[in-house]
């Protein structure tokens, strides 16, 4: 005998009336939802290729690191055919991998490691290849003259494609935040005490690993060696930095007839030094100073400093940039603080004219003086630049420093160069370097698309 398909049923069909109490146990039941089921076990075929989107930055990011010469990294790997070793990482995929991280705002490497087991993008550029924090780490901080290289060929690449000229740049700095803190910042007898005391750690590990071999593994007890070594050389460093800003602060002051503060520098990060900020704050930062191409928008110059403003950094980046590409800009845009008398004077040494507006502008002539006239004393250079300044010709181009330089800035700030994920003025030169060459990376498709596009 078949069971029925509805038990409680008798078969009779009751009658339902407009406003019956059969009617309203109907209307007020239970609803039928379709309820997430996440234990159902599912199989999806299908390859990285197919799930990941067509038109994903990801694929852009990819494409264009495989353009580049990485004749630097694929040199040094010594596991070749024919002989043993063990197979290396291939330097696209690492250099894809930090240039799609810094596009995405990821500035650590082991949130990017992460990334790599969790994400579709990270996953797909990866390819089943594993990678870990430590791998990505030392690739990005111990290379630091190959990432240079890497952003001297990408724009040389675009100079030689005649997309991007050089004839008129841009210059500004931006203060990024260190990793080190306020509290870090020790004069130079707690510097000491500090120094003897991470001295004194590293001997006791030392001694305890030769009284107590079993107490701990060879690796604990490495690492904790290597922590204490890695504190002593920071103090080491600490303290000699703190020795170099002392002598630059007595010298300001014989110059200045003022106040000698005694220095400070950081037990964590000894390089960071404590300046103003856009906000009015001071803290521990650098002073990532990037050039750019007024016409097309591209990173040419990359230096992070320690300098607290802007007053010297506009002879060296013009050295860099010649350096770089053979080539002297006929022009260079900056804000006021770059224009000192001796910047003004190196520049047009060098064979670059220095647009920048005359100090304290509204001031003078609120006093009825003229900032453009030439001053007593002041050389055929710097009166050259205050008579250029007054023409509208000048302030025309003047406007493209903003557009430029400050929009390079903006788009930084949006990829999370708001603090530095590294410690020492050497990495941390490597991670604005970074920046660039994402900036640049993106900026040549678009460049030579358009190139296409105009000679189509």
């Amino acid at each position: 005998m078949s069971l029925p398909l509805f038990p409680d049923w008798d078969g009779n069909q009751p009658a339902v009336t407009e406003g019956s109490a059969a009617n309203e146990e109907f209307v007020a039941g239970s609803p039928r939802l379709r309820v997430p089921q996440r234990d159902q076990v599912e199989m999806h075929w299908a390859s990285l290729n197919e799930i990941l989107e067509a038109d994903h930055p990801a694929r852009i990011v990819w494409s264009t690191v495989c353009g580049l010469d990485l004749g630097h990294w694929l040199n040094e790997i010594k596991a070749v055919e024919g002989h043993v070793g063990r197979d290396a990482t291939d330097p696209r995929l690492l250099v894809a991998l930090w240039v799609y991280a810094t596009l995405d705002g990821v500035g650590h490497a082991r949130e990017v490691a992460r990334l790599c087991t969790k994400h579709l993008a990270y996953q797909w550029l990866c390819g089943e290849v594993t990678v870990n924090y430590h791998l990505l780490s030392d690739f990005r901080s111990r290379h630091g003259e190959k990432w240079d290289a890497l952003l001297t060929q990408i724009v040389a690449s675009l100079l030689s494609e005649d997309l991007v000229s050089m004839r008129c740049v841009a210059q500004d700095g931006m203060k990024v935040r260190a990793q080190a803190g306020k509290s870090s910042f020790r004069r130079k007898e707690k510097l000491e005490q500090c120094l003897e005391q991470a001295r004194r750690q590293v001997e006791a590990l030392k001694q305890q690993a030769d009284e107590s071999p079993d107490e701990l593994n060879k690796r604990q007890r490495a690492a904790r060696e290597r922590a204490a070594a890695d504190q002593a050389r920071r103090l080491e460093q600490a303290l000699e930095n703190c020795a170099e800003l002392q002598q630059q602060r007595e010298e300001t002051g014989k110059k200045n007839a003022g106040k000698v503060k005694e220095a400070r520098s950081s037990t964590t990060d000894p390089e960071a030094r404590v300046m103003q900020f856009s906000d009015g704050g001071f803290r521990p930062g650098y002073n990532v100073q990037f050039c750019t191409d007024t016409a097309t928008g591209l990173i040419v110059g990359v230096t992070a400093t320690n300098a607290g403003n802007d007053s010297a950094q506009l002879p060296p980046m013009l050295d860099q940039v010649a350096e770089r590409y053979d080539v002297k800009p006929d022009q260079v845009l900056v804000d006021g603080g770059f224009a000192t008398v001796q910047s003004i004077e190196a520049s047009e040494l060098r064979g670059t004219k220095v647009y920048a507006p005359p100090k304290q502008t509204k001031q003078q002539l609120a006093e009825g003086k003229d900032p453009y006239a030439r001053k007593p004393g002041e050389s055929d250079a710097v009166a050259g630049w205050r008579a250029r300044m007054q023409d509208e010709a000048a302030k025309l181009l003047y406007l493209l420093r903003c557009q430029t330089a400050e929009w390079v800035n903006a788009i930084c700030r949006n990829r999370g160069l708001w603090q530095m994920p590294v410690r020492g003025k050497e990495k941390c030169q490597t991670v604005a370097v970074l920046h660039a060459i994402t900036h640049d990376l993106l900026l040549g498709v678009k460049l030579r698309a358009a190139a296409v596009l105009q000679h189509s």
